[in-house]
């Protein structure tokens, strides 16, 4: 017998932005299709016409091509089972929909507004969940064929039973059973002719032969009606695959109204895509090993969505810049540079050998936005209070600094190859002469050079990349500020 190949989709609606949320559901299913050399389809879900924002398709091709999720069907690529826009498909639904409606699994409702509006008021008042109460099923054909050659508007419903149960299977949360009288009589065709998102997405997916969906945990009470209409329609039930949310905390669910990152955010702060989608492959699902860094092909190989976790997924900012300093790291030097230019060139409008501070800031890096605020006092000194060279450890007071920062004057005038090696042998015999501890000369010379408390390297760096004219400039303001205290 041979193995049905499996398909997977990603089916977003085009409403701005790629939120976390979104990109793991994209992750996870091309993972599951591409770990049985399946087919991932991208089917673009725009039947909510008025949650449309303009540019928003090009934002979920744009991500899957950043992020290496490469479609293998899709409205940009045709296919053999498209159109793949679900507004591009409307003639599909209304055929299928009246199908159910001879089988009397589905049924028109003319319901007004106004009576819609009444039942909600009365369920409320009862504290009750909103239901339709069946009113339009129990028309006549001959009250229906009149209604509608009077062309008064009206939506389809789903024919739900209203005794017994009705029970489904997910991979992740096992079996699922439900009362039918919980389950609502849900619109399938609006009154505009396109169909709802539970009712296209279930004949689609049907006549698009996906296998496994792939969504997110809160449509798990929505699962027992697709089944019923798969039923209904004699078809097979794919397998269901219901992922964890994912939270910012114990009690609230990640969310963009939040404020809280989508992919394009976390770009713009200077994460690393590889690391974002990485960190994303582990919200939900672990390898079964302590291995925590994934290439794309590495999961693609190691992943198996029956380990996906119930429990809900914390997001962690500290973890995800751990990774992202780890994915920064194994980067070669050229490339780490052409990543931190378009940083510097945010604050540093003069010539200093930049490469150099890339050499510095490599390994010490775990956010790319972070660096202009690191690095700013390169093209400029700022403001600084002198109790910036008081240090503990380092023994190093205003007194002390004053004293070694004068001393050392004269002899780094005197250096004529101004280099790292040269000022790192001259500092150090002035150390040796003054018979004290490293830190209380260099300590002074970081803190004239910078005027900051923390830098991405020690003195000699700094002076090396400002170079002696700059560098002997600060330490004698340094000087000044220190003897106007």
């Amino acid at each position: 017998m041979s193995v049905k190949k499996i398909r997977t989709r990603f089916a977003p609606s085009p409403t701005g932005y790629m939120h976390v949320g979104n990109l793991r559901t994209a992750l996870y299913a091309y993972l599951i299709t591409k770990h049985e050399g399946g087919d991932f389809l991208l089917r673009i879900e725009d039947t909510d016409q008025e949650r449309l924002v303009e540019g928003a398709v090009d934002v979920i091709y744009k991500t899957l091509e950043m992020t290496g999720l490469k479609h293998d069907e899709g409205p940009d690529m045709g296919g053999p089972v498209g159109p793949y826009v679900q507004s591009e498909r409307r003639g599909i639904y209304l055929e299928y929909a009246k199908n159910l409606v001879e089988k009397g699994e589905a049924y028109y409702c003319f319901c007004s507004k106004e009576r819609l509006d009444i039942l909600r008021e009365n369920s409320e008042a009862l504290k009750r969940p909103f239901k339709y109460d069946k009113h339009c099923l129990h028309l006549s054909k001959e009250e229906i064929e009149e209604k509608l050659k009077a062309e008064i508007p009206y939506v389809i419903r789903q024919n739900n039973p209203t005794e017994g149960t009705t029970a489904f299977d997910d991979v992740i949360y096992g079996k699922i059973s439900v009362d039918n009288s919980e389950l609502e009589d849900m619109v399938l065709i609006k009154s505009d002719g396109l169909p709802t998102y539970n009712f296209a997405n279930v004949v689609d997916d049907h006549l698009m032969g996906i296998t496994h969906v792939v969504r997110g945990s809160e449509y798990l009470s929505s699962s027992p009606k697709y089944n019923r209409l798969y039923e209904a329609f004699g078809w097979e039930v794919p397998v269901y695959v219901h992922c964890p949310p994912i939270m910012k905390d114990a009690h609230q669910k990640l969310s963009k109204r939040n404020g809280d990152a989508s992919f394009e955010d976390l770009l713009g702060k200077g994460y690393l895509k590889d690391a974002i989608l990485n960190y994303i492959a582990l919200l939900g699902w672990n390898p079964g090993t302590n291995d925590e860094i994934f290439s794309l092909e590495e999961l693609i190989n190691v992943f198996d969505y029956k380990n996906i976790n119930k429990s809900p997924a914390i997001f962690d900012p500290v973890k995800l810049r751990w990774m992202n300093g780890e994915y920064i790291k194994k980067l070669t030097l050229d490339e780490f540079h052409e990543l931190a230019l378009p940083y510097y060139k945010q604050v540093i409008k003069k010539d200093f050998d930049l490469k150099k501070l890339s050499a510095l800031l490599h390994n010490r890096t775990e956010v790319l936005g972070e660096i202009p605020e690191q690095v700013d006092f390169f093209d400029t000194l700022p403001e600084y209070s002198t109790d910036l060279y008081v240090h503990k450890k380092m023994k190093s007071t205003e007194e002390t600094s004053l004293q070694n920062l004068k001393h050392l004057l004269p002899i780094l005038e005197g250096i004529e190859t101004w280099t790292f090696d040269v000022l790192h042998d001259e500092v150090f015999k002035v150390i040796a002469e003054l018979g004290v501890k490293n830190g209380q000369v260099l300590w002074p010379i970081r803190t004239a050079v910078s005027g900051k408390q923390f830098t991405p390297g020690g003195a000699f760096e700094l002076a090396d990349i400002l170079g002696k004219e700059e560098s002997l400039s600060r330490i004698k303001k340094g000087i000044e500020l220190l003897e106007n205290k």
